[in-house]
């Protein structure tokens, strides 16, 4: 049990309202908005004694039971009560995991044949290759051999730090959004993982809308987006974003296309 699990509790907690979550208004004076840890207790069929605990991290489990009330109690949708989930795990001694991910020669080939835009990266959100259409639309003003270099390419980083990078999203906030959903549930399953800590810190520190985003600690899980893209080069081009998991290796593909006989498409294969 780690802090963690206190933070994400007490954040969905006190942004959960008493009258969206079927409270009934009281006669005295609330200092807060959201729901005292009493009210959520009684909701999810606890003692409060051991709900306090559990947010400060005090308890050394909660079973699964508990863990599916008190997501019911806060409302929280699928992809929250599965990171909900993950954080009240039982945590096994883990070893820091420093080592850089590998990418499956066959993957790197179906890469290079795809005929969209495509981008694979790790749980850190370190770009582990890109196919040439890829990395025009993404970075093109970044070395094509980078993501073999020592320092790989990060999404992250170049979102929040590379202002090439940023300006290319229309909707920056939303896609920047869904960018820290995906590292908080990243550092929720490896919890021992220095690069991916490190990573996290740097941007807290560098930017700070970063550090306002990391602390609503937002979830999500979206496989397929449609973004407006303002390139620098063949100018604004409405794209879909498509992801695919590679669960074996905790990576993701990213897909950018647009739709046949459309501008946006004429536009894609101009950089092309």
């Amino acid at each position: 049990m780690t802090n963690d699990l206190g933070g994400f509790l007490r954040s969905r907690r006190e942004s959960l309202t008493p009258a969206a979550a079927g409270v009934p208004p009281g006669h005295t004076h609330r200092r807060v908005p959201g729901l005292r840890r009493e009210e959520l207790a009684e909701l999810a069929g606890v003692s409060v004694g051991y709900y306090t605990r559990l947010e400060q991290g005090a308890s050394a489990s909660a079973s699964a039971a508990v863990i599916d009330a008190l997501a019911s109690a806060l409302r929280l949708d699928a992809a929250e009560h599965e990171h909900l989930r993950t954080l009240a795990a039982p945590r096994r001694p883990v070893r820091p995991r420093a080592r850089r991910s590998r990418l499956r020669p066959s993957v790197r080939e179906m890469l290079a044949v795809m005929a969209v835009p495509a981008v694979v990266i790790d749980h850190r959100a370190d770009v582990l290759a890109w196919n040439r259409l890829g990395h025009l639309l993404l970075a093109g003003h970044v070395a094509v051999d980078a993501p073999d270099a020592r320092v790989r390419p990060n999404i992250a980083r170049m979102l929040f730090l590379d202002p090439h990078h940023r300006a290319l999203y229309c909707d920056w906030p939303a896609k920047a959004l869904v960018t820290v959903a995906a590292l908080h549930q990243a550092v929720a399953r490896h919890p021992g993982d220095p690069v991916l800590a490190q990573l996290v810190g740097q941007l807290a520190v560098d930017s700070p809308e970063f550090a306002r985003m990391w602390a609503r600690r937002p979830v999500r899980t979206c496989s397929y987006y449609e973004r407006e893209m303002a390139h620098p080069v063949v100018g604004r081009m409405r794209l879909a974003n498509e992801t695919l998991t590679l669960p074996d290796d905790d990576q993701q593909i990213g897909l950018f296309y647009a739709r046949a006989g459309s501008s946006d498409a004429d536009a894609l294969a101009l950089l092309g």
